[in-house]
């Protein structure tokens, strides 16, 4: 799978530029790039395995052998205790558009790069 390639449905894509749109800080730059680069398709045509806001799924840290559980929620559902990410924070935005099998690249605010997996959408 092109890991290049994003899908976003057009009501969440209208929603996060909302959301952006009232942001004054470069901090949200990621997601801005991801937006940019995103294929907005029909909120009617969501593929299966599609992770699009407030989907739970299942991914792994390559890098760390290691998997989690999260569902990507706007900012004011946000709550990392209960695995509930805001789209706007690094994971988030680096997540959002993927489909199962399809990894990525990702640098986090640490420095740190780590590849990134979609396992599973439930």
């Amino acid at each position: 799978m092109n890991e290049d390639v994003i899908l976003m449905t057009e009501r969440d894509y209208l929603r996060l530029r909302h959301i952006l749109s009232f942001q004054n800080s470069s901090e949200f730059e990621n997601l801005e790039v991801e937006l940019d680069r995103a294929k907005i398709i029909d909120d009617n045509a969501i593929p299966k395995g599609l992770v699009q806001m407030n989907s739970k799924f299942k991914f792994k840290v390559i890098n760390e052998d290691k998997t989690m559980v999260i569902t990507i929620v706007y900012p004011e559902d946000a709550d990392f205790t209960a695995g509930k990410v805001s789209v706007l924070a690094p994971l988030g935005s680096a997540l959002i558009g993927l489909q199962v099998d399809q990894e990525i690249n990702w640098m986090f605010p640490d420095g740190k790069v780590k590849r990134l997996k979609i396992l599973e959408v439930y």
